[in-house]
């Protein structure tokens, strides 16, 4: 509970001075458009994103609808149903990369760098996969052969995300580092 909280006012703050300045600068294509707010604040929204992460659930939809509609249905009395976040969670997706970015660590001369592959599904239903098909990639890894991305990051010493990646996963592991380390002072 005081992580939720703790999570919440922290990306509360963040959504307070980003969306109203992001919203000036979304262009528009002319035609007029609804412009309805949600019932869920993007604040609420972006809090419960980023608390599936650290939870045991694998999916998001145990999440949403095993501990969401469960347990904080006080927290949040206003969320959605779960296909109705589904559909407006996109709009949320600029916000939240940048609440990650504004989140990255400081350099301290010492980072290291590593990649761990994503995957997105079984290797047996590849020809059936639809979702990325055409931009998630084969590669063989430690641990054989996955469908999917590869996520690069570079770590300070204190464990602080520096600079992170997402590639195909046919993508070598040594191509993403000299853009990611671009900005980064020190050895690595």
């Amino acid at each position: 509970m005081d992580k939720l909280v703790e999570i919440y006012c922290d990306v509360d703050d963040f959504c307070r001075v980003f969306v109203p300045e992001w919203e000036k600068m979304c262009l528009t294509d002319g035609t007029r458009k609804r412009r309805r707010s949600n019932r869920m604040t993007m604040s609420e929204m972006m809090s419960l994103i980023i608390l599936f992460h650290p939870s045991h659930y694998r999916d998001f939809k145990n999440f949403y609808l095993g501990y969401v509609q469960r347990f904080l249905s006080q927290d949040f009395p206003s969320r959605l149903s779960y296909t109705r976040f589904l559909e407006v969670m996109p709009r949320v997706l600029v916000p939240l990369c940048a609440y990650f970015t504004h989140l990255k660590g400081k350099t301290t001369g010492i980072a290291f760098v590593d990649s761990t592959s994503l995957k997105v599904c079984h290797h047996l239903r590849i020809p059936w996969h639809k979702v990325f098909d055409g931009v998630a990639q084969r590669e063989k890894g430690s641990m054989g052969w996955f469908y999917g991305f590869k996520r690069h990051l570079i770590v300070n010493h204190v464990g602080d995300i520096l600079a992170a990646k997402l590639t195909p996963a046919n993508v070598d592991d040594r191509r993403p580092v000299p853009a990611l380390a671009d900005a980064l002072t020190g050895k690595l």
